[in-house]
């Protein structure tokens, strides 16, 4: 079987084509600045890579312009879009409704736009792409597989917030987390490396990239992660404040003179490491050069980007009452053994006892257990497949359907 995994954004595509037989990649890339001046298609092949200049003024001429390429003469890996036996998709929210993936109808396609005020920026967009792909590959099934759903076994005690319950109950404000795709897949990866039964195991990961969240993942289900109603909460990230005292947001709006979005955009778009730096950088490893190089405003901004990573993996340690198993992945805990090393320093007390040889050496893609042999929590560094893991579960529910 083969499946197309496309993640669908505001200005961009972004696809893999997986022969599930062997879960081989078999090309990947890019449709981006999609309705914008200077749009392009970056399409990967193995090791090669191919920029196709063109102009794409929708997300249908977009995926047009993709599945054309997968068939191309030179370009192409199938001969035949018939050979596309699915497509499955990256949702950002399904709310409270969706607990696991699903086959794509009409009734799903309602669900998934009736909520997404809560995921204004990410929901439209991932409608757009899966709406495409219904009317360029007629008959194909769809799959979507949200971003939320791991984390719907979440208990009450860590879902509600502190608030007026009516607004629970009128416009559902509650922690949903996000990332869920990526914590599922390197929570059951870690089992699997470990040798271990994934519902035998209590589990931290860490997904430490440009936007990070952490999560508590108990005998394989999710009972607490960082993020929240939105994916503000939490961590410090590349652009978001995270965690901060509620009343701060409007004491600046009344001091600067602010609206409410203009707020709203500063905390999601100006803080975390970009605003510490002053502007300098949102990217972590800027931010590690410069503080390997003597900066010491950069030495603090790392200082507070690894507390409050050790914070939360120490909350979770006791909201799980115990931990086997510490993982980090995506970009910054894929790439950054400092990050690790200084992470881990706080967590002597839960037994954690680091290999710095194997730490330094575990980076670019590389996956294993970054512990000593005698370390009471094992740390480990996956790298997260997110798309992997969509092509799975669009596999399986395909599959349930007979096609």
């Amino acid at each position: 079987m083969k499946v197309l995994v496309i993640n669908s954004g505001s200005s961009s595509i972004k696809y893999q084509l997986i022969e599930m037989d062997g879960e081989k990649v078999l090309c990947k890339g890019i449709a981006e600045r999609i309705g914008i001046e200077g749009s392009r298609l970056v399409h990967r092949v193995n090791d090669e890579k191919y920029v196709i200049e063109r102009e794409l003024p929708d997300h249908e001429e977009a995926l047009k312009l993709i599945l054309n390429t997968l068939v191309d003469e030179k370009l192409g890996v199938i001969k035949d879009l018939k050979e596309i036996d699915a497509v499955g998709h990256r949702v950002v929210h399904g709310g409270e409704r969706f607990k696991e993936s699903v086959l794509v109808d009409e009734e799903v396609l309602k669900a998934i736009e009736e909520v997404s005020p809560l995921a204004p920026l990410h929901n439209p967009a991932n409608l757009m792409g899966i709406k495409a792909a219904m009317k360029l590959l007629p008959g194909v099934p769809n799959v979507v597989v949200f971003d939320t759903a791991f984390h719907q076994t979440i208990p009450q005690k860590a879902y509600l917030y502190a608030i007026p319950y009516e607004y629970y109950e009128k416009h559902r404000i509650r922690r949903y987390g996000f990332h869920g795709t990526s914590h599922r897949y390197v929570s059951k990866r870690a089992a699997e490396i470990l040798g271990k039964k994934l519902e035998e195991l209590k589990i931290i990961t860490c997904h430490i990239g440009n936007g990070a969240s952490v999560a508590a993942v108990k005998y394989g289900k999710c009972v607490d992660t960082s993020m929240g109603f939105t994916p503000l909460e939490g961590l410090v990230m590349g652009t978001r404040s995270g965690d901060l005292d509620p009343a701060i947001p409007f004491f600046i709006m009344e001091k600067e003179g602010i609206s409410p979005q203009e707020m709203y955009d500063i905390l999601n778009k100006k803080s975390g490491v970009y605003g510490l730096s002053k502007g300098f950088s949102s990217d972590m490893r800027d931010i590690e050069e410069a503080a390997l190089k003597g900066d010491e405003w950069c030495k603090l901004i790392l200082d507070i980007y690894h507390y409050r990573i050790a914070k939360y993996i120490g909350a979770y340690a006791a909201a799980m009452n115990g931990v086997d198993a510490i993982v980090f992945t995506a970009g910054v805990g894929e790439n950054s053994p400092i990050t690790r090393e200084d992470v881990c320093s706080y967590l002597e007390f839960l037994g954690v006892k680091l290999d710095k040889q194997k730490n330094e050496e575990t980076i670019r893609g590389k996956e294993g257990i970054i512990s000593t042999l005698d370390s009471r929590v094992k740390v480990l560094v996956v790298p997260t497949n997110e798309e992997l893991m969509i092509a799975r579960d669009t596999k399986e529910i395909v599959e349930k359907i007979g096609r």
